[in-house]
Protein backbone atom coordinates (compact mmCIF):
# COMPACT_ATOMS: atom_id res chain seq x y z
CA UNK A 1 0.00 0.00 0.00
CA UNK A 2 1.34 3.41 -0.98
CA UNK A 3 1.65 6.32 1.42
CA UNK A 4 -1.14 8.09 -0.46
CA UNK A 5 -3.46 5.09 -0.12
CA UNK A 6 -2.67 4.77 3.57
CA UNK A 7 -3.29 8.47 4.16
CA UNK A 8 -6.55 8.36 2.22
CA UNK A 9 -7.70 5.28 4.14
CA UNK A 10 -6.83 6.90 7.48
CA UNK A 11 -8.73 10.05 6.54
CA UNK A 12 -11.77 8.05 5.40
CA UNK A 13 -11.78 6.03 8.62
CA UNK A 14 -11.82 9.14 10.77
CA UNK A 15 -14.52 10.69 8.62
CA UNK A 16 -16.62 7.62 9.32
CA UNK A 17 -15.86 7.91 13.05
CA UNK A 18 -17.04 11.53 12.94
CA UNK A 19 -20.21 10.40 11.17
CA UNK A 20 -20.79 7.80 13.88
CA UNK A 21 -20.31 10.46 16.56
CA UNK A 22 -22.74 12.84 14.85
CA UNK A 23 -25.39 10.11 14.48
CA UNK A 24 -25.01 9.30 18.16
CA UNK A 25 -25.41 12.96 19.13
CA UNK A 26 -28.49 13.28 16.92
CA UNK A 27 -29.98 10.18 18.51
CA UNK A 28 -29.26 11.51 21.99
CA UNK A 29 -30.90 14.86 21.22
CA UNK A 30 -33.97 13.11 19.82
CA UNK A 31 -34.30 10.73 22.77
CA UNK A 32 -33.89 13.59 25.25
CA UNK A 33 -36.50 15.68 23.44
CA UNK A 34 -38.98 12.79 23.60
CA UNK A 35 -38.52 12.54 27.38
CA UNK A 36 -39.08 16.30 27.63
CA UNK A 37 -42.21 16.13 25.48
CA UNK A 38 -43.60 13.14 27.39
CA UNK A 39 -43.17 14.92 30.74
CA UNK A 40 -44.66 18.09 29.27
CA UNK A 41 -47.64 16.04 28.08
CA UNK A 42 -48.01 14.61 31.58
CA UNK A 43 -47.91 17.94 33.38
CA UNK A 44 -50.36 19.53 30.95
CA UNK A 45 -52.46 16.36 30.50
CA UNK A 46 -52.09 16.88 26.74
CA UNK A 47 -53.01 13.69 24.88
CA UNK A 48 -51.93 15.20 21.54
CA UNK A 49 -48.38 15.70 22.81
CA UNK A 50 -48.40 12.17 24.17
CA UNK A 51 -49.36 10.84 20.75
CA UNK A 52 -46.57 12.89 19.15
CA UNK A 53 -44.05 11.11 21.42
CA UNK A 54 -45.35 7.71 20.38
CA UNK A 55 -45.14 8.55 16.68
CA UNK A 56 -41.67 10.13 16.89
CA UNK A 57 -40.12 7.09 18.59
CA UNK A 58 -39.71 5.52 15.14
CA UNK A 59 -36.99 8.12 14.41
CA UNK A 60 -35.00 6.96 17.43
CA UNK A 61 -35.38 3.34 16.36
CA UNK A 62 -34.09 4.18 12.87
CA UNK A 63 -31.06 6.01 14.24
CA UNK A 64 -30.18 2.98 16.36
CA UNK A 65 -30.18 0.82 13.23
CA UNK A 66 -27.98 3.29 11.35
CA UNK A 67 -25.47 3.54 14.22
CA UNK A 68 -25.30 -0.22 14.66
CA UNK A 69 -24.76 -0.81 10.94
CA UNK A 70 -22.07 1.86 10.70
CA UNK A 71 -20.32 0.60 13.83
CA UNK A 72 -20.29 -3.00 12.63
CA UNK A 73 -18.97 -1.92 9.22
CA UNK A 74 -16.13 -0.02 10.88
CA UNK A 75 -15.25 -3.01 13.05
CA UNK A 76 -15.31 -5.42 10.12
CA UNK A 77 -13.53 -3.31 7.51
CA UNK A 78 -11.12 -1.10 9.46
CA UNK A 79 -9.99 -3.34 12.34
CA UNK A 80 -9.58 -0.38 14.72
CA UNK A 81 -7.32 -0.50 17.75
CA UNK A 82 -7.16 0.99 21.27
CA UNK A 83 -9.42 4.01 21.88
CA UNK A 84 -11.02 3.88 18.42
CA UNK A 85 -12.06 0.30 19.08
CA UNK A 86 -13.47 1.22 22.49
CA UNK A 87 -15.33 4.17 20.94
CA UNK A 88 -17.05 2.05 18.29
CA UNK A 89 -18.03 -0.73 20.68
CA UNK A 90 -19.35 1.77 23.23
CA UNK A 91 -21.24 3.75 20.56
CA UNK A 92 -23.14 0.63 19.53
CA UNK A 93 -24.00 -0.11 23.17
CA UNK A 94 -25.03 3.50 23.84
CA UNK A 95 -27.33 3.53 20.82
CA UNK A 96 -29.16 0.59 22.38
CA UNK A 97 -29.46 2.50 25.67
CA UNK A 98 -30.80 5.56 23.84
CA UNK A 99 -33.35 3.44 22.02
CA UNK A 100 -34.56 2.26 25.41
CA UNK A 101 -34.74 5.89 26.60
CA UNK A 102 -37.11 6.47 23.70
CA UNK A 103 -39.14 3.46 24.77
CA UNK A 104 -39.44 4.86 28.30
CA UNK A 105 -40.64 8.18 26.88
CA UNK A 106 -43.30 6.23 24.97
CA UNK A 107 -44.29 4.42 28.18
CA UNK A 108 -44.77 7.79 29.89
CA UNK A 109 -46.82 9.05 26.95
CA UNK A 110 -49.04 5.98 27.11
CA UNK A 111 -49.60 6.59 30.82
CA UNK A 112 -50.60 10.17 29.95
CA UNK A 113 -53.21 8.84 27.53
CA UNK A 114 -54.63 6.52 30.18
CA UNK A 115 -54.60 9.27 32.81
CA UNK A 116 -56.46 11.56 30.42
CA UNK A 117 -59.14 8.90 30.05
CA UNK A 118 -59.41 8.52 33.84
CA UNK A 119 -59.80 12.28 34.33
CA UNK A 120 -58.37 12.24 37.88
CA UNK A 121 -56.07 15.02 39.01
CA UNK A 122 -53.72 13.59 41.64
CA UNK A 123 -50.20 14.66 40.79
CA UNK A 124 -46.91 14.90 42.72
CA UNK A 125 -45.86 17.72 40.36
CA UNK A 126 -42.65 18.98 42.02
CA UNK A 127 -41.22 15.50 42.53
CA UNK A 128 -42.02 14.32 39.00
CA UNK A 129 -40.64 17.52 37.48
CA UNK A 130 -37.47 17.26 39.56
CA UNK A 131 -36.99 13.61 38.60
CA UNK A 132 -37.39 14.50 34.94
CA UNK A 133 -34.95 17.42 35.21
CA UNK A 134 -32.29 15.36 36.93
CA UNK A 135 -32.67 12.36 34.61
CA UNK A 136 -32.42 14.62 31.56
CA UNK A 137 -29.33 16.38 32.91
CA UNK A 138 -27.71 13.03 33.62
CA UNK A 139 -28.45 11.87 30.09
CA UNK A 140 -27.04 15.01 28.48
CA UNK A 141 -23.93 15.05 30.69
CA UNK A 142 -23.30 11.34 30.11
CA UNK A 143 -23.26 11.87 26.35
CA UNK A 144 -21.01 14.92 26.75
CA UNK A 145 -18.65 12.84 28.87
CA UNK A 146 -18.58 10.14 26.21
CA UNK A 147 -18.00 12.48 23.28
CA UNK A 148 -15.26 14.38 25.16
CA UNK A 149 -13.84 11.21 26.76
CA UNK A 150 -14.21 12.91 30.14
CA UNK A 151 -13.91 10.24 32.81
CA UNK A 152 -14.33 12.65 35.72
CA UNK A 153 -17.66 13.99 34.42
CA UNK A 154 -18.82 10.45 33.70
CA UNK A 155 -18.10 9.33 37.25
CA UNK A 156 -19.94 12.37 38.60
CA UNK A 157 -23.00 11.41 36.51
CA UNK A 158 -22.94 7.91 38.01
CA UNK A 159 -23.00 9.36 41.52
CA UNK A 160 -26.14 11.37 40.72
CA UNK A 161 -28.23 8.25 40.15
CA UNK A 162 -28.87 7.89 43.88
CA UNK A 163 -30.61 11.29 43.91
CA UNK A 164 -33.11 10.15 41.28
CA UNK A 165 -33.68 6.89 43.14
CA UNK A 166 -34.46 8.90 46.28
CA UNK A 167 -36.99 11.04 44.40
CA UNK A 168 -38.59 7.88 43.01
CA UNK A 169 -39.02 6.58 46.56
CA UNK A 170 -40.58 9.90 47.55
CA UNK A 171 -43.09 9.76 44.69
CA UNK A 172 -44.04 6.24 45.76
CA UNK A 173 -44.73 7.39 49.33
CA UNK A 174 -46.89 10.29 48.11
CA UNK A 175 -48.90 8.01 45.86
CA UNK A 176 -49.41 5.41 48.59
CA UNK A 177 -50.80 8.17 50.81
CA UNK A 178 -53.25 9.18 48.07
CA UNK A 179 -54.39 5.59 47.60
CA UNK A 180 -54.90 5.04 51.30
CA UNK A 181 -56.90 8.24 51.68
CA UNK A 182 -59.04 7.65 48.60
CA UNK A 183 -59.21 4.18 46.97
CA UNK A 184 -60.78 5.76 43.88
CA UNK A 185 -57.37 7.22 43.04
CA UNK A 186 -55.65 3.83 42.82
CA UNK A 187 -55.73 3.56 39.02
CA UNK A 188 -54.38 7.06 38.52
CA UNK A 189 -51.78 6.59 41.24
CA UNK A 190 -50.52 3.39 39.61
CA UNK A 191 -50.10 5.20 36.29
CA UNK A 192 -48.09 7.94 38.01
CA UNK A 193 -45.96 5.32 39.70
CA UNK A 194 -45.22 3.89 36.24
CA UNK A 195 -44.21 7.37 35.08
CA UNK A 196 -41.85 7.70 38.02
CA UNK A 197 -40.44 4.24 37.37
CA UNK A 198 -39.77 5.09 33.73
CA UNK A 199 -37.95 8.29 34.70
CA UNK A 200 -35.89 6.30 37.19
CA UNK A 201 -34.98 3.91 34.37
CA UNK A 202 -33.90 6.83 32.16
CA UNK A 203 -31.47 7.82 34.91
CA UNK A 204 -30.23 4.21 35.06
CA UNK A 205 -29.60 4.27 31.31
CA UNK A 206 -27.75 7.57 31.65
CA UNK A 207 -25.58 5.84 34.24
CA UNK A 208 -24.89 3.02 31.77
CA UNK A 209 -23.76 5.58 29.20
CA UNK A 210 -21.55 7.30 31.79
CA UNK A 211 -19.94 3.95 32.61
CA UNK A 212 -19.17 3.49 28.91
CA UNK A 213 -17.66 6.99 28.90
CA UNK A 214 -15.30 5.93 31.70
CA UNK A 215 -14.37 2.86 29.67
CA UNK A 216 -13.61 5.03 26.64
CA UNK A 217 -11.61 7.61 28.58
CA UNK A 218 -9.71 5.33 30.96
CA UNK A 219 -10.01 1.80 29.59
CA UNK A 220 -11.59 0.75 32.90
CA UNK A 221 -14.82 -1.17 33.42
CA UNK A 222 -16.75 0.22 36.38
CA UNK A 223 -20.03 -1.60 35.73
CA UNK A 224 -21.24 -3.81 38.60
CA UNK A 225 -18.44 -2.39 40.80
CA UNK A 226 -15.93 -4.26 38.61
CA UNK A 227 -13.26 -1.66 39.37
CA UNK A 228 -13.59 -2.25 43.12
CA UNK A 229 -13.19 -6.02 42.72
CA UNK A 230 -10.09 -5.55 40.54
CA UNK A 231 -8.36 -3.25 43.06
Amino acid sequence: MSVLEATTGYRHFHQQLDTLKQRLLAMSERAESLVDLAVDALLSRDAAKAEAVIVADAEVDQLEIEIEQLGIALLALQQPMARDLRFIISAIKISSDLERVGDHAVNIAQSVERLSALGQAIMPDPEIEEMARRAREMLGDALDAFVRADGALAREVCRRDDQVDSLHDGVFRILVTHMMENPHTISAAMELFLVSRNLERVADLATNIAEDAVYLAEGKQIKHHNEERAS
